[in-house]
């Protein structure tokens, strides 16, 4: 059962991290660093958009209107490490 909580918490890091990648590159596209005519970084940008729009967009249903301030990221952030934190505090659980 102690693989099951390690899947479990990789799967939560690998969400983690690719939540960290698309909030930084959303803030390089919009400071102009990163251009999405290039194809590569077009690419990218379009399959996290893929991937987490869903998770998003339940997020902003929720959320109050907040002019162009956009915390559904935070949000989702703050889940996943909560999540992480109660698996780690259950972890006797798996055993």
């Amino acid at each position: 059962m102690q693989s099951l909580l390690q899947i479990l918490l990789l799967i939560l890091d690998v969400a983690w991290f690719i939540m960290i990648v698309h909030i930084i590159m959303s803030w390089l596209i919009n400071f102009q660093v990163l251009n999405l005519r290039q194809q590569f970084v077009a690419q990218i940008w379009y399959g996290l958009e893929r991937l987490l729009e869903p998770l998003y967009s339940r997020i902003r249903q929720i959320l109050p209107a907040m002019g162009g301030l956009d915390l559904a990221p935070l949000v989702a952030l703050i889940g996943v490490y909560a999540l992480r934190i109660i698996l780690i505090n259950n972890a006797a659980a798996f055993y």
